[in-house]
C-alpha cells in the first residue's frame, strides 16, 4: 500500500476518533455544546502617558442539556481562570441542575448566578467592555445556592434564592436572600428587579432594591438600571447610598452604536460607631461617574463573531482607555444560545 493512501487512511481514522466522543455526548442529550471568546487591544492614556497590550479577555466553554423532559443542566466554566484551591469552583460559573416540578414551578440547585436586578448585571461578563463600582467589586456574581421560581402569568416569574453572599468569596458562612421578578410591563418595557438580604463577612446585612429596566424601540434598546443598597443600622436609609445607570444601543444594520454612563454615591455619613462603612462594595465618602461609547460590528448578521471598538472614561482615575476587540463563538454540537 502507497505512504500516502496510509496518511489518508490515518487521518481519516483520527478524524473519526475525534468526531465519535462528540456523537456520543450528543445522544447523551447535550443539546448545545459551544465555545467563546474574546480578545481585545488595550490602549490607556494616564496622566499624560499612554501604555498599549494585547489582552485575552475571555474563553468560555458552554453546556446546555436535559436528562428528559423534567432535568434540565447548565455548565460554563472559564477557561483562562486559575482554579483556587480555597475555592476549587472558582473558574466555574454555572453547574446547576434545574427540574420543572410542574407547569409553573421550576427548581434549582447547584452553582448559577446571584440573582441581583439589573441588567449591567445581568449581561454575560463576555458582554460588558466596562462595569459599574457597584458591579466591579462584588466579590463574586455565581455561587452555590437553591432556587425556586413559578411563572405567576405568561413570561412572569418570581424567584426566590438563597446562596453564597456576593460580599464574600468562595463557601462561607454569609449567605443571601433574594426575591427577583423577572417580567414586564408591556412587550417594550422588560424588567429585573430584586430585593436582596446580603450578609457581609462579619454577618451584617445589607439591603439592596436593585430595579433593571429594558425597553425596546424598534432599532432603539435602552436599559436603565437603579441600585439601592443600606444597612438598616444607618440613619439615612433612602437615596444616601446607590447607584443609576443607562446605557442605549441603536441597531443599524449589522453595527451597533453604544453609549453607557453611570453614576454612584455613598453619604459620608452612612458608617458605624467605629468609623467604617456600612456597605463594604461602594464605601462611605464615594462619588463616581463613568461614561462611553463605541461601536459594534457582525459581519455574519448574528453574535457568532463580533467586532468592536469602546471608549471609557471615569472620575476616578481620569483614565482615557480604548480597546478594540474580537468575539467568537465556535459550536461544537447544537446552536449557541
Amino acid at each position: 500500500m502507497k505512504p500516502s493512501v496510509l496518511r489518508y487512511l490515518a487521518l481519516a481514522a483520527f478524524s473519526f476518533s475525534i468526531l465519535l466522543p462528540f456523537k456520543a455526548i450528543a445522544a447523551s442529550g447535550v443539546d448545545s455544546l459551544f465555545v467563546d471568546a474574546r480578545g481585545s487591544f488595550h490602549q490607556e492614556i494616564l496622566d499624560g502617558h499612554y501604555s498599549s497590550q494585547m489582552r485575552a479577555d475571555y474563553l468560555n466553554l458552554h453546556i446546555y442539556g436535559k436528562i428528559n423532559d423534567s432535568f434540565t443542566y447548565r455548565v460554563r466554566q472559564r477557561l483562562n481562570v486559575w482554579i483556587d484551591k480555597q475555592d476549587p469552583f472558582r473558574a466555574t460559573d454555572w453547574m446547576s441542575l434545574s427540574w420543572k416540578a410542574t407547569d409553573k414551578l421550576t427548581l434549582m440547585a447547584g452553582k448559577s448566578a446571584i440573582l441581583i436586578g439589573g441588567y449591567e448585571y445581568d449581561s454575560a461578563p463576555i458582554d460588558v467592555y466596562f462595569y459599574s463600582q457597584f458591579c466591579s467589586n462584588l466579590s463574586q456574581y455565581f455561587a452555590f445556592g437553591f432556587n425556586l421560581q413559578y411563572e405567576v402569568a405568561k413570561s412572569q416569574y418570581l424567584t426566590f434564592q438563597i446562596c453564597n453572599s456576593p460580599l464574600d468569596t468562595g463557601f462561607s458562612e454569609a449567605l443571601a436572600y433574594n426575591f427577583v421578578w423577572t417580567g414586564g410591563f408591556a412587550p417594550w418595557w422588560e424588567t429585573i428587579w430584586s430585593l436582596n438580604f446580603i450578609e457581609d463577612p462579619q454577618r451584617r446585612v445589607m439591603n439592596y432594591i436593585a430595579l433593571g429596566n429594558h425597553l425596546l424601540f424598534n432599532k432603539v434598546q435602552i436599559d436603565v438600571d437603579f441600585f439601592h443598597r443600606a444597612s438598616f443600622k444607618q440613619q439615612n436609609f433612602f437615596l444616601s447610598d446607590y447607584s443609576l445607570i443607562g446605557k442605549l444601543i441603536w441597531r443599524v444594520g449589522n453595527w451597533n452604536i453604544c453609549g453607557k454612563a453611570g453614576y454612584e454615591s455613598n453619604d459620608a455619613a452612612n458608617v458605624n460607631a467605629n468609623g467604617e462603612s456600612f456597605d463594604t462594595v461602594l464605601k462611605a465618602g464615594t462619588s463616581y461617574f463613568y461614561g462611553g461609547c463605541g461601536l459594534e460590528y457582525f459581519p455574519l448578521g448574528n453574535d457568532d463573531v463580533r467586532l468592536h471598538i469602546a471608549y471609557y472614561r471615569d472620575s476616578f482615575e481620569h483614565k482615557d482607555n480604548l480597546q478594540i476587540g474580537l468575539k467568537w463563538k465556535f459550536r461544537i454540537i447544537g446552536a449557541s444560545k
